[in-house]
């Protein structure tokens, strides 16, 4: 009997072993090497490696060689392409709705990010109101303590944080903050019902933007929320508010965000996203009070290996029962079993 083929789009860096005991025995498992987009998508023709192919796994680094994948990547898919399995929370890079004009199933890793991303989102709260990035530079430069430091920073305790999207990352940031303990607010599209007891829900965004102390941000980049948190939600906040972003660069209005921090309305602000990620803004650059990470948040290998697995394991579960766990919201509607045969 033939196995129905998935692609490693491109690479596999810690899960090598749970390949094989996922997939091992109920498919062929092939791993992408076309040097462009055009060999990869020629590469699923007749008599092509990849013809044949059921499911794709699909990893950032893979872009550096064949792009995001786009309508135009996906309509260039062959019929046989059911799932997609992309290793990562957020997943903008696939274009969901060509996916679902072509009838292929997206699946994403939530639950194996929320807690390298919550405390990427800690540390950059604990920097914030404690000035600790610009302690540490004048340290390195040898200057010892920054004179008047103590003018612009904050205990966290006692602190209100208020989160823009509690979803499985922003419930994690609310435990982990409840320790010292912060008072948190929330704002979701819906009121969350396996939110922690503590956490306050705001139905109205502004009314919770008027009583935060530090804003967290933990919303989806689609459509709809680009510029999402803009001028008018920054100047909602309490003046001296923090801002903190490890969900997507453009989320945020960045030039509305330089604004306030450049006459003080936001006191400061932790970021661990860009809107054109690796390029950086060189206006941040001038603000000490500004803590600054190059897309940290599930850099570990102990989360990273986790993504691999839960990825692969919704192409194990796509194989075996027609449906893989991890189905992006926008096919949630429509979960009809794919037939494979197997």
């Amino acid at each position: 009997m033939t196995l129905p083929r998935v692609l490693i789009c491109s690479k596999i860096v810690w899960a090598h072993d749970d390949v094989k005991t996922l997939l091992g025995d109920i498919a062929e498992v092939i791993y992408v090497d076309s040097p462009d987009r055009k060999s990869f998508l020629a590469d699923f023709g007749p008599g092509g490696k990849y013809e044949n192919t059921v499911g794709i796994y699909r990893e950032n680094d893979s872009a550096a060689k064949i792009g995001s994948f786009d309508k135009a990547l996906i309509d260039g898919l062959p019929s046989s392409v059911r799932w997609i399995a992309h290793n990562g929370a957020g997943y903008d890079p696939v274009d969901v709705h060509a996916c679902k004009a072509r009838g292929i199933y997206l699946s994403n890793t939530p639950g194996a990010v929320d807690d390298a991303t919550a405390t990427t989102a800690l540390y950059l709260l604990i920097s914030t109101l404690r000035q600790y990035s610009v302690a540490e530079r004048s340290l390195r430069e040898l200057k010892w303590k920054p004179p008047g430091l103590n003018k612009k920073t904050y205990d966290v305790t006692g602190k209100t944080l208020g989160i823009l999207g509690l979803g499985g990352i922003g419930s994690r940031l609310a435990t982990l903050v409840h320790a010292f303990p912060m008072r948190v607010i929330y704002h979701s599209r819906n009121k969350n019902p396996d939110a922690p007891d503590f956490c306050e829900y705001f139905g109205n965004v502004e009314e919770m933007l008027a009583q935060t102390d530090v804003l967290s941000v933990h919303v989806p980049l689609r459509q709809e929320t680009i510029g999402l948190v803009g001028e008018k939600w920054i100047r909602a906040l309490k003046p001296g508010a923090i801002l903190i972003n490890t969900a997507r660069g453009k989320v945020i209005d960045e030039d509305a965000m330089i604004r306030a921090l450049e006459d003080g309305h936001l006191g400061a602000a932790g970021l661990d996203v860009f809107p054109n990620e690796p390029e950086v803004n060189p206006r941040l650059l001038d603000f000490p009070q500004v803590t600054l990470l190059p897309h940290m948040g599930t850099e570990n290998q102990d989360t990273q290996r986790n993504m691999e697995v839960r990825a692969l394991t919704n192409l194990r579960d796509f194989l075996t029962a027609g449906m893989g766990k991890d189905l992006v919201i926008e096919f949630k509607s429509d979960t009809t079993k794919v037939k494979q045969k197997l």
